[in-house]
């Protein structure tokens, strides 16, 4: 059976108001109007909603059992329209974020922060990926946006927004500190045990390339999951290790590492936000955004 959804909207009305009249008011329409509606949605179900009392008009027995659901079915719907207004207003909902260990610790953790005390209701989902995997991710819906590493490999469903610049550099600790005097050749750096982050990350990529352009294949003596543990590494004396520039500013700055200049110097790349094209953001997932290039803007 299919009825117009009006029609119950009108009987709705009708049996709260407890009058035709009421009920046109609050619907800002006719009492005719009303009165029709009430008659077409009788004949379709097949039977008396109201009947008239000397003090107005009554529901039957079907129409208190059928106002039951209708009733239901009305609570729903505005529970329902106070989420949507809710999320819109960003006191509720949910942002799903896809990034690597790196990007989250390094880039993202004062975003979410900032983003968490302005609006606390807005529940925070991140995952850890590299950067094709989070790509992945975006692509099959399980995250709303991705933090990248550039280059990437992304095809035209996805559209990337450069935001800030990351410097890539060799680093090691006091075991060879000597490097650190003076830039040296890629060529001579690869002599000594290098190491680099594991295949398949796009940070891995970026510098092999690079060594590539040069004519040179690093292989290195030690290849790990993150920056956090090459950058461990390389404090205690393992090797000289690949790391971003951006982020080992403390432990430069303190003397548990020593950046190892090199003649030729990395290029520099670019981190980005990844989203599905022509596919419409949450709320929170676009006032993050927001966010993000806001701060961006005010350390450019």
């Amino acid at each position: 059976m299919h009825i117009n959804l009006e029609l119950y909207r009108v009987f709705y009305y009708v049996a709260t108001a407890g009058s035709i009249s009421g009920a046109a008011k609050e619907l800002f329409i006719s009492q005719p109007a009303v009165s029709q509606s009430i008659k077409q949605l009788e004949e379709k179900l097949g039977g008396k909603l109201f009947f008239r009392t000397s003090k107005g008009i009554k529901l039957t027995t079907e129409g208190e059992v059928l106002y039951k659901y209708i009733d239901q079915a009305y609570n729903i719907i505005r529970t329902a329209e106070n989420k949507f207004i809710e999320m819109q207003n960003l006191t509720e909902g949910e942002i799903k974020i896809g990034a690597g260990d790196t990007l989250c610790r390094y880039y993202l953790i004062p975003y979410l922060e900032l983003f968490h005390k302005e609006y606390p209701g807005i529940k925070i989902h991140v995952t850890n990926r590299t950067t094709p995997e989070t790509i992945d991710l975006l692509k099959s819906g399980k995250v709303d946006l991705g933090i990248i590493n550039l280059p990437a490999d992304v095809d035209e469903s996805v559209t990337v927004e450069e935001t800030i610049s990351i410097q890539d550099c060799f680093v090691a600790g006091r075991n060879y500190r000597y490097l650190s005097e003076k830039p040296i050749s890629l060529s001579e750096l690869v002599t000594y045990p290098v190491m680099v982050l594991e295949k398949g990350t796009s940070t891995r990529k970026h510098i092999d390339n690079f060594a590539k352009e040069h004519g040179i294949e690093i292989s290195p003596e030690i290849e790990l999951g993150s920056i956090d543990l090459l950058i461990q590494f390389a404090k205690i004396g393992l090797g000289i290790s690949c790391v971003v520039r951006n982020f080992v500013d403390e432990e430069i700055r303190e003397g548990d590492l020593y950046e190892i200049k090199l003649i030729e110097p990395i290029p520099e790349r670019k981190v980005g936000i990844a989203t599905l094209k022509d596919f419409p953001l949450s709320a929170a997932a676009g006032k993050f955004i927001e966010i993000l290039k806001k701060e961006r803007e005010i350390h450019e």
